[in-house]
């Protein structure tokens, strides 16, 4: 699971996690499956996309969550790091949010089946 701490979600903060992408994975043909964000489909986008021919977008109907896997991730995160806790501070709620990734990141396969358990 890769993930990318930025202070603004915007079309540029959306390259550089694709570039991330890229450099992590260095060959082969990369399909992306994502919502229908306005940043994911910005023309600022699409010089990048041209330039990195080997990424291709697919987009999920609007306005369903329920195919989006990322949603289970997004409440999984959320249960075992933010409900019924204060953080008194921005860097530690970021320092346990960075921690929950590498836990599941030490489990993948583990992490894949209890997100798409809902489908």
């Amino acid at each position: 699971m890769h993930h990318r701490e930025e202070e603004k979600a915007d079309v540029e903060a959306f390259i550089r996690f694709l570039q991330d992408l890229l450099s992590a994975y260095p060959i082969g043909k990369m399909a992306m499956i994502l919502d229908n964000s306005r940043i994911h489909h910005a023309t600022g986008l699409q010089p990048f996309l041209k330039e990195h021919p080997r990424l291709q977008l697919v987009f999920l109907p609007p306005y369903s969550p329920n195919l989006n896997p990322v949603e289970g991730l997004w409440l999984w995160l959320k249960s075992d790091v933010v409900n019924n806790v204060f953080f008194e501070k921005f860097y530690k709620f970021k320092l346990h949010v960075s921690q929950f990734m590498k836990r599941i990141n030490k489990q993948p396969m583990e992490t894949i089946d209890r997100l798409l358990i809902r489908f």
